[in-house]
């Protein structure tokens, strides 16, 4: 697809010179998922107790500790996205609406899975993919696997994450479903800005973009530096300023999904099939935050330096995806399957943020004005192609294989951001945003950046299976092998507008900043000896990087008598990883010597075994307890020593260089207990002993923020309690029970891990300040609950469900220089979905989230760090099955 975007691909030969330190994987056929699909279930009882069966049948039939949502269930919960329906499921919580914790384990402990596959990331900062990318629309179910088996990747901390979209359907079906939807905190004129003309499809039309004038020097390797005024000036005239803001109405939020599908019988043997989907959604949120930048201490108390009190903000979100799958059955022997599928999501926020710095403050009369601009794009295509083949005349040999090939993109073609400075002129202790203001006199009085980031993966391995009855052993054994190929390419570039490029600057005065810098006032302007453009592009704002992993796994199943399940393996993995920065002036490598180059490329190989024993204590009750040893890597970007700016924090990070592996040693035990129409009970135990788990740190910054680096801890633990139950209430008597039922799951659970302050500098080669050198792990916390109350009507017209979710506080940044650890405090979510089924086509669902109106809020010592109201949303959606 062409657009005018702004894009700075590296040369080829830099592309080549990381190929060329990855060796060559071994060709080999696609692995396949081992989990099987979840079949079409009949339901005799309750929509979400017929599902539940079918999904506790799964669940228990799996060898190693798992736990798996279906779609129904995620109906059930009004859950628009992956990432916020598998909050849902024991031991994991949600951050930032996109990245899932696994049992209180950072995002990078845990790997995701599409259909069974490794798919490309489109975030810049961080390896691993973001949740909120997929849809529920298009999922079948999700599965949760918590113990190692050795045919899952050996990255491996809390668990992994399948996401398994919907398949080829066993009879025809064609549905369209439409959304409308409102927030409280988007009612009223919010927040806007002028865009482009192709917004509501979330893609920039250029306006955004750099102008063709300052892209073409950068192709050209002639950045922004020492240039002439005037020439400073036209090009400056040639950005887009026009970045208001402004007061518009708020759009509805608004959604459509359509699918069809059907299955073709040919002769007795032959089955054809197809699944096409497509959905659209667009929403709008404002919001009130606050956020404090630099704490003082004098004393006990703590004083605020630098801080926003006053922050409007406005993000409209597009999503759209399509989903293509088309399938081959010959005998139900032998199946072959392709999917083709493309998801976007692309954020568009403005922030209007008043406060005061150490030197402009309401106590001089002062307060700043910062209006902020960010806009990206997210999209991912994936092509899997996967075949499953049953051979009867060799004792039911199973061969399996996987094909996937994806890429993720991320185009930020242009965000903004520029500073006021507002000054109570007529000291009535007002300040007149559109009378007593003025753009910053300052070398960064704005920054205009532009960003890319593209992803490429390919996956594919097979897998053997042969089953084998021995007396009252029936057993199973499989091999397997997984080849991962991974490269990614980032460019960013940056330039400031220096006010104090102009000699007569009294033309800075006024609230809007296309109109102060209009073509007028730049033509009229007199320029000093300095140039109104500065490029802050700096080394290491480009960089490639190359990954690959070769993998072998041999497993065994046995069953003995009916009583005894014995499950173990081993995997062997080869993994290779090369990040290579780049001076973007230059296009050659930012590596000042041998001994730099030598740590940003990593390799390592091993064994990494599993063993899980399942005991039948009944028909329907089984004890589980497995081990496993398993490994988690740094991400690209966490070994270079490049800056970036983390978008849940808003802190600089820079990478470590020889950052270590961390070594886990995974324990499990679960009790199970599996009753009459989908009633469940478990209890469950586990356990992570870890060697140099990777963490966050901080040192402290001379002017802004904190800088966080990436470093190794010398220890640490994690370990807890999970409890899931779902029951009806049927048992009670009185008929008004029998349409009742209760589940949800309760995690009790602990971290620790133990620093070196002296390790830590040594490692990172800057000061650590670090307050607490024994803490919990950043992101864990200490409870997690869910509790689902619903009712279904005995003529099946009628559900509802109150869905309750809450997470214990969890250290969000790690404090220093004697302030404690920053906590993220518990959010309690309250929704309430209501579905009414008038006839068998239809289906209109009403959704109320955040009944009780919770704001995200982190804070220390009691004291305020950050906030961000949410609103209450209500919609309702309409679906009709042709």
């Amino acid at each position: 697809m062409n657009r005018p975007a702004n894009r700075f691909f590296l040369k080829p030969l830099s592309l080549a010179v990381v190929a060329g330190l990855l060796s060559p994987a071994s060709p080999a056929f696609a692995q396949s998922d081992e989990s099987e699909a979840i079949e079409e279930v009949v339901a005799t009882g309750t929509r979400l107790k017929g599902t539940a069966t079918a999904v506790m049948q799964e669940r228990k039939n799996q060898a190693f500790v798992a736990d798996i949502m279906g779609a129904e269930q995620i109906s059930r919960t009004g859950d628009g996205d992956a990432a916020s329906a598998l909050r849902r499921v024991t031991g994991l919580t949600l951050v930032d609406g996109k990245f899932i914790y696994v049992r209180g384990l950072g995002e990078r402990y845990s790997s995701t899975q599409l259909n069974g596959a490794v798919v490309p990331s489109p975030d810049p900062t961080r390896n691993v993919i973001p949740l909120d990318l997929f849809p529920s629309d298009i999922i079948e179910s999700l599965s949760v696997q918590k113990s190692f088996s050795p045919s899952m990747p050996a990255s491996f901390g809390g668990g992994n994450v399948n996401i398994r979209l919907k398949s080829i359907p066993s009879q025809k079906v064609f549905n369209v479903s439409g959304s409308l939807g409102y927030n409280t905190e988007s009612s009223g004129d919010v927040l806007d800005y002028p865009g482009g003309g192709r917004d509501w499809f979330g893609e920039d039309d250029g306006t955004r973009a750099a102008p063709e004038s300052i892209r073409q020097r950068w192709e050209d390797r002639e950045f922004l530096d020492n240039l002439e005024p005037e020439l400073a000036r036209d090009l400056l005239g040639d950005v887009n300023r026009d970045y208001g803001p402004e007061r518009t109405s708020a759009a509805p939020d608004m959604g459509l999904n359509v699918t069809l599908g059907n299955s073709f019988d040919y002769d007795e043997d032959w089955r054809f099939g197809f699944l096409a989907t497509a959905g659209y959604d667009a929403q709008t949120r404002a919001t009130e935050q606050y956020e404090l930048q630099d704490p003082d201490r004098i004393g006990d108390d703590v004083i605020l330096v630098r801080f926003f009190d006053d922050i409007q903000g406005t993000e409209r979100t597009v999503q759209w995806s399509s989903l293509l799958t088309l399938g081959i059955d010959y005998n139900r022997q032998h199946q072959i399957d392709y999917s083709i599928i493309a998801l976007n999501d692309t954020r568009d926020e403005i922030r209007e943020k008043f406060g005061n710095t150490e030197n402009l403050n309401q106590a001089e009369g002062l307060r700043i004005r910062d209006i902020d601009i960010e806009y990206e794009e997210r999209t991912l295509y994936t092509n899997q192609l996967k075949g499953m083949h049953t051979f009867p005349d060799l004792n039911f040999l199973g061969f399996d294989w996987r094909w996937s090939e994806g890429r993720s993109i991320r185009n930020a073609p242009g965000n903004m951001e520029a500073r006021f400075v507002l000054a109570d002129e007529n000291q009535d202790d007002v300040f007149d945003v559109a009378n007593e203001g003025f753009l910053i006199d300052a070398q960064t009085a704005a920054r205009y950046s532009f960003q890319n980031l593209h992803d490429r993966l390919e996956n594919y391995g097979y897998n053997f299976s042969l089953p084998l009855t021995l007396g009252k052993w029936e057993t199973e054994y499989k091999f397997g092998a997984d080849f991962v190929s991974k490269v990614r390419t980032a460019e960013s570039r940056r330039f400031d507008v220096n006010t104090l490029g102009f000699a007569n600057r009294e033309f800075l005065r006024g609230s809007v900043f296309g109109d102060i810098l209009s073509d007028e006032n730049l033509a009229s302007a007199e320029l000093s000896n300095r140039a109104v453009l500065r490029d802050t592009t700096v080394a290491g704002d480009d960089y490639v990087a190359g990954q690959k992993v070769d993998a072998y796994y041999v497993e065994a199943d046995f069953f003995y008598d009916n009583k005894w399940r014995f499950t173990g393996g081993v995997r062997w993995e080869d993994f290779r990883q090369v990040v290579a920065p780049f001076d973007p002036r230059t296009n050659q490598f930012d590596l000042n010597d041998d001994a730099d180059r030598a740590q940003l490329a990593f390799q390592e190989d091993d064994f990494y075994p599993a063993l899980a024993v399942t005991y039948f204590l009944k028909d329907d009750m089984q004890l589980r307890a497995s081990i496993g040893q398993t490994v988690v890597r740094p991400d690209l970007r966490e070994v270079s020593s490049s800056t970036y700016i983390d978008p849940l924090t808003d802190f600089p990070i820079a990478g470590t260089p020889g950052l270590e592996t961390t070594d886990i040693i995974n324990y499990d035990l679960r009790w199970e207990w599996y009753r009459e129409a989908g009633n469940n009970l478990s209890v469950g135990f586990f356990y992570k002993d870890m060697e140099a788990p990777i963490e966050s740190v901080q040192s402290p910054a001379q002017d802004g923020p904190p800088l966080i680096r990436i470093a190794n801890a010398e220890t640490g633990e994690v370990y807890g309690v999970e409890l899931e139950f779902l029951q009806g209430l049927d048992f009670i008597g009185n008929g008004i029970w029998d349409n009742l039922f209760t589940t949800g799951n309760i995690t009790v659970s602990d971290s620790e891990i133990v620093l070196d302050r002296q390790n830590i500098v040594d490692q990172t080669g800057v000061s650590a300040a670090i307050t607490n050198t024994t803490r919990r792990m950043t992101g864990h916390s200490e409870y997690v609950v869910n509790f689902q109350f619903g009712f279904d009507s005995d003529n099946g017209e009628h559900s509802a469900s109150v869905v309750y979710n809450v997470f214990g506080e969890r250290i969000l940044i790690p404090g220093i220089d004697g302030f404690d650890d920053s906590f993220e405090e518990p959010f309690h979510s309250l929704d309430m979905v209501y579905k009414y089924y008038p006839d068998f086509n239809t289906t209109v669902t009403f959704k109320v989230q955040n009944v009780l109106n919770e704001d995200k809020e982190i804070v220390f010592e009691d004291t305020l760090l950050r906030s961000e109201t949410r609103g209450t949303s209500f919609s309702l959606s309409y679906k009709y099955d042709f």
